[in-house]
């Protein structure tokens, strides 16, 4: 099965209304990286078992680790959990800028260093998520990767 494929599979795996909001933010994400790389990530370590929530991963940069190894990921990741939905905005260095930026003009969100959590896409701001969004594709196109 090839990413689409999986990408599909998972989206149409949820329940309503999750389903259908995953499928939203799934399209905003293909407009606002068209040409980027599209990850699926199962959950699994290399030895089969689960630790994290499947993602879908948009976009791709490179982490340099402090012991000076590289790694490629993704620019942008989105993940169904328990409660609802979570959008990843990797590589922004200062932990504290989406939160102090976004945080109160997205709406009935929980905002990390890197992370938007919400339940429904009624409950936030779409606009003001994009914006989030489109800046973390921004601030990792002028850097070329991120140091961990």
């Amino acid at each position: 099965m090839n990413v689409q494929e999986q990408i599909k599979k998972y989206i149409a795996s949820q329940p309503e209304p999750k389903r259908s909001d995953m499928q939203a933010l799934h399209r905003l994400m293909l407009q606002v990286l068209p040409a980027g790389k599209l990850w699926f990530l199962d959950g699994k370590n290399d030895k089969g078992k689960t630790v994290s929530n499947p993602n879908i991963g948009y976009g791709s940069f490179t982490i340099k680790y402090a012991d000076g190894t590289t790694r490629e990921f993704y620019q942008i990741g989105l993940s169904a959990n328990t409660t609802g939905i979570s959008v990843y905005i990797m590589g922004i260095k200062d932990k504290t800028y989406l939160l102090k930026t976004y945080g109160k003009k997205l709406g009935k969100a929980t905002v990390t260093g890197y992370c938007v959590r919400f339940k429904a896409l009624k409950d936030i701001n779409i606009h003001i998520l994009e914006t989030a969004i489109r800046y973390g594709v921004a601030v990792q196109n002028e850097k070329g990767g991120m140091t961990e």
